[in-house]
């Protein structure tokens, strides 16, 4: 938003007149905000970090793109919430993802548990090209969602209730058995496709089998991460476009910080869950560690 735009905005909505300068002067300081916060340092080890993007229209040599805006979202070892850090690229792709990894290394990241992903080619290798240790997971919800694109509408109660028998499985093995079931049922006959994603995505699907209830819970989607995309596009909606990426990361920024003061507890069910990390990562996890 340019000092104009605030100008104009603070007097049509508060009819208060405020000079260019101290408008300038605000903006300034929310940037050297932005700068402070997004080189902060970070913990040692997250247990979970969710990685996802927005689509955010910014204004660039003259024309308008769809920008990619990517967001991570980690569960500390006391179990609240924290966002990582705000990034721009015009696509999104593993290359820029693996400039993200290195940018956590660098600000002291050390070890990911659980890195949850949508799905993005490459973004597996990106994760584990500087967090080696790190298990990513695919987004079940993602997965579930995909496959019932190739279904009509009135199909897909039946399919999503006969593709809950793969995730629900107690071991890999049992879900690659329900897995082929699906494909030799008439649903699988009718949507060939889903079953075809699911195998192609398997490397990643598999190491949710690993776990027990108390963790499935928690890394089972994305929607933790998907719900604060929601709340910031519901900030930027009636904005059309951004004039540049520094008015776009200013007020996702700001919204962030409005979004994340709430963010006071931890996540539902995650004592338990956090018992099951420390039995599973042993030596990894420093239980006395979460500030």
């Amino acid at each position: 938003m340019t000092v104009r735009e605030i100008q104009g905005f603070l007097l049509d909505q508060y009819k208060v007149e405020v000079s260019p300068d101290f408008i300038s002067t605000v903006t300034d300081s929310v940037m050297e905000a932005v700068s402070e916060w997004q080189n902060r340092p970070l913990e040692r080890l997250y247990p979970v970090v969710f990685f996802d993007a927005l689509r955010v229209k910014i204004r660039d040599e003259g024309t308008v793109k769809n920008k990619a805006v990517y967001l991570a979202l980690a569960i500390r070892e006391d179990g609240c919430k924290e966002v990582l850090g705000i990034w721009m690229e015009q696509n999104e792709g593993a290359k820029f993802w693996l400039k993200v990894m290195n940018e956590l290394r660098n600000r002291g990241v050390e070890d990911i548990l659980i890195s949850v992903v949508d799905g993005l080619k490459g973004f597996p290798d990106a994760i584990t090209a500087v967090f080696p240790q790190a298990c990513v997971q695919t987004c079940i919800v993602h997965l579930m969602r995909n496959s019932l694109e190739f279904c009509s509408w009135q199909d897909r109660k039946a399919v999503a209730a006969a593709l809950k028998e793969i995730y629900r499985a107690a071991t890999p093995e049992a879900a690659a058995a329900r897995l082929e079931e699906f494909s030799a049922s008439k649903w699988g006959a009718k949507y060939a496709p889903i079953a075809a994603i699911w195998r192609r995505a398997w490397e990643q699907v598999i190491p949710f089998y690993a776990y027990p209830p108390e963790i499935r819970k928690i890394i089972y989607t994305t929607n933790a991460i998907e719900s604060l995309n929601m709340q910031v596009r519901k900030v930027i909606k009636n904005r059309g476009h951004f004039p540049g990426d520094e008015a776009a990361t200013k007020l996702i920024y700001l919204a962030l910080q409005n979004l994340t003061k709430k963010w006071t507890k931890p996540v539902v069910g995650w004592k338990a869950a956090m018992n099951q990390f420390a039995i599973q990562y042993g030596e990894r996890i420093f239980l006395g560690s979460a500030r």
